[in-house]
């Protein structure tokens, strides 16, 4: 594989290949779709021949957490959202972070904040690996219209964020079968300019449909040469939307308030400390309509709480300590107050409390070391990583804590990862991981195991413009404290038919071994000096054995029978479960306009049963088209995605999820830098105001929505008096 900081050089039988079967998919791109990744805002170019940078164009560890490599050279599947693109999409909710992103989606209902992130068809219980600032986000709360494995963002803090799929990731931790999404929120350099001491941005926005309204404010200073200060925070208030058919929809209103600070110091050169506080406080109404019995509804108010230190040293002049280390605690509080429904026993009265609580405390540690053995460029990277668990459900008066039960898991790991490249077009990365879970409450026996799980990678570059890699990776996820331990009784839906869940303690762990080979395309100069095509294939299958699945029992059951239920549930290991897909990511840049396509294509299957896994999101395809005119200070895009339908066909007949229609999503957007300081911006969601409720979800989506937006800068400059430390890099 092709590395290093230079752009690969045109090649000279490009034309001939671009219309062959070689290079396929570039073909594909300028023959006029378009991608779902955004391109940059008006203010990120300053030169209207040259075209800024695409985002697979961006630096990222996320594929190896050793090397800084781009996207599109990554030996995976890896996608960045980057902070120009985040700023253009104008995004109100986390779902909207990611439109379009290949075999990913977010599952957030309209009457919640709280998300939970599918990819590739693995979801919930951490499954996939959401990290915020290098902590981990595991809260869950199992019920109708929450995710059993879902976090709560604001998407005005985000900077860039990293997109891993696969077990390839396996280096982030026990759990990552799925892939790993990481986030890291702004900091001063978000804000402060080259020279300059202090930074002030504001921005506000305002929503049509709900309606809704938006605004932050962050600031940044550097005290003296070596430490920077940033803190701030936003508001965002939602009430009730319309969807596509012109119904409001009940209980989609929310508030939101976050505030956040980060202190940065480097003690010496090439040494940095950094400390992160981070708040966030959402209040809704959220609920279920079950048939015969009306509405529950609970006044929620949620607190997500994260604290991270971290100490890195990085030196270009040092081969052995390249050190990267963060302690955190993240703790989410949901406190609801049933306000609305029938009282009963099994989920008290109006009035009645209830509460759901995570403390995640943990550490993540690891080194490389650079080693240069003839013509041979080794890395080798040696880590590890722990969190503990502490849910403590509290429901008094129902059932809230039966199905969310109380315990304590601890999981830790190491690894040790050496990458090598051997010479300009053969690359290799082999990983060996090795994980241990304890779990345990104060009613159940507890349960722990542990594995080790290889990983090997391949990549060839016969030419500079194209990389192809095959990779056999396995990750290993312990169950959580919901899947082993939910017990109790459901509330019943009629006077004569009741059902409940029955803990597995001997829940084993998932393994996943995971089979991929990709294709990694890069062009430049192909129509006109300076334009760019970026692409990135490939296709996966992921064989997980001891899948865990929640499984339905009759009365014919001992357990069942001996409850008085006519069924329950119970989460059981299935001898294995079969996913597979193919995935496209591209971009034709050319400076004055874009285009490029997604396209996403998966299935997955029980492979004891034969049935479908009801994770499987349905196919879609994610394009955009737009330009930039008046010297870049004006940038337009038009976005479309199909998404297909999800029949009955497609899920088990034990299915509790509905089946959905195909639904085509169009969003319009525009920015307009007036001024080096003030930048204004409009977005039209669903212009073809369509009716569609996206899979797994309860709640129809939004119907066309028009947005518009301000965003001011200020800054000073600063006068050089000493000589800065030299930062991390």
């Amino acid at each position: 594989m092709v590395r290093g900081p230079s752009e690969p050089q045109p090649f000279p039988t490009l034309r001939p290949l671009l219309l062959s079967g070689v290079a396929a998919c570039a073909l594909l791109m300028t023959s006029g779709a378009a991608l779902a990744q955004s391109a940059p805002t008006a203010s990120a170019q300053t030169d209207s021949t040259t075209p800024t940078e695409i985002a697979l164009d961006t630096l990222t560890v996320a594929a190896t957490r050793s090397i800084e490599t781009r996207a599109v050279d990554a030996l995976a599947g890896v996608s960045v959202i980057t902070s120009d693109e985040l700023q253009q999409l104008m995004a109100s909710t986390t779902q909207q972070v990611f439109f379009g992103i290949p075999g990913t989606t977010v599952i957030q209902n309209g009457n919640s904040t709280q998300a939970s992130i599918n990819i590739r068809g693995m979801q919930d219980f951490g499954r996939v690996a959401v990290i915020l600032d290098g902590a981990r986000q595991n809260f869950t709360q199992l019920g109708h219209n929450d995710g059993a494995g879902s976090f709560f963002l604001e998407p005005a803090l985000l900077s860039t964020v990293d997109v891993v799929r696969g077990p390839v990731a396996n280096i982030y931790g026990s759990g990552a079968i799925g892939g790993v999404v990481s986030f890291r929120t702004k900091d001063a350099n978000d804000i402060l300019k080259a020279g300059q001491q202090w930074g002030v941005e504001t921005s506000g926005e305002f929503g049509a449909n709900g309606p809704m309204g938006f605004g932050s404010a962050f600031a940044a200073t550097r005290i003296g040469e070596n430490t920077d200060l940033f803190f701030g925070g936003t508001l965002r208030t939602q009430s009730q939307y319309t969807d596509g058919d012109g119904n409001e929809v009940l209980g989609t209103g929310y508030d939101t308030w976050t505030g956040i600070g980060k202190l940065t110091f480097r003690p010496a050169d090439f040494h940095e400390v950094k400390l992160t506080a981070l708040n966030l406080d959402s209040t809704y109404t959220t609920g279920n309509t079950y048939p015969g019995t009306g509405t529950t509804q609970y006044n929620t108010d949620v607190a997500n709480r994260t604290v991270t230190a971290s100490y890195n040293y990085s030196n270009p002049d040092n081969a052995v300590f390249d050190w990267r280390s963060t302690a955190y605690w993240n703790q989410v509080n949901q406190d609801q107050t049933k306000v609305d429904g029938t009282c009963s026993s099994s989920t008290g009265c109006v009035g009645d409390p209830r509460s759901f609580t995570i403390d995640t405390l943990g550490f993540d540690v690891n080194n490389t070391s650079r080693i240069d053995l003839a013509t041979v460029k080794n890395a080798i990277t040696i880590g590890g990583d722990y969190f503990h668990d502490d849910v403590d459900n509290q429901d008094n008066y129902g059932f809230g804590a039966g199905y969310n039960p109380s315990g304590e898991r601890s999981v830790g790991g190491a690894f040790v990862q050496w990458q090598a490249d051997w010479t300009k077009w053969l690359q290799t990365i082999a990983a060996v991981r090795w994980d241990s879970y304890e779990l345990s409450s104060d009613t159940t026996s507890g349960t722990s195991g542990d594995r080790f799980s290889p990983k090997i990678t391949v990549g060839i570059s016969p030419f500079e413009w194209i990389t192809v890699y095959g990779t056999y990776a396995e990750g290993y996820r312990a169950p959580s404290v919901t899947e082993a331990l939910v017990n109790g009784e459901h509330p019943s839906v009629s006077p004569y038919f009741s059902f409940g869940f029955l803990p597995n303690p001997d829940l084993q762990a998932e393994v996943g071994k995971n089979k991929e080979i990709g294709v990694n395309l890069k062009f430049n100069d192909i129509f006109s000096k300076g334009d760019k095509i970026r692409a990135k294939a490939n296709v996966y299958r992921n064989d997980v054995s001891d899948y865990i699945d929640i499984n339905y029992m009759t009365a014919a059951v001992p357990e069942c029978a001996t409850a008085g239920w006519t069924l329950c549930y119970q989460y059981q290991n299935v001898a294995e479960a079969q996913l597979q897909g193919f995935e496209f990511e591209s971009m034709y840049d050319a400076g004055v306009w874009f285009v490029g396509f997604n396209a996403t294509v998966s299935s997955g299957d029980n492979q004891t049963t034969g049935a479908p896994l009801v994770s499987v999101m349905p196919n879609n395809v994610a394009t955009t088209l737009g330009t930039r005119l008046f010297d870049n200070r004006l940038l337009a895009s038009v976005r479309w995605q199909w998404v297909a339908a999800k029949t009955e066909a497609d899920l088990p007949t034990d299915s509790a999820v509905e089946p959905t229609d195909s639904f085509n999503l169009v969003n319009a957007y525009l920015a307009y830098q007036a001024t080096e300081w003030v930048t204004a911006q409009f977005a039209l969601e669903n212009l073809l105001n369509e009716q569609y409720t996206i899979y797994q979800q309860f709640v129809p989506s939004a119907g066309i929505t028009f947005k518009a937006g301000l965003k001011v800068t200020l800054g000073g400059d600063v006068i050089a008096t000493a000589t800065p430390a030299r930062i991390v890099k």
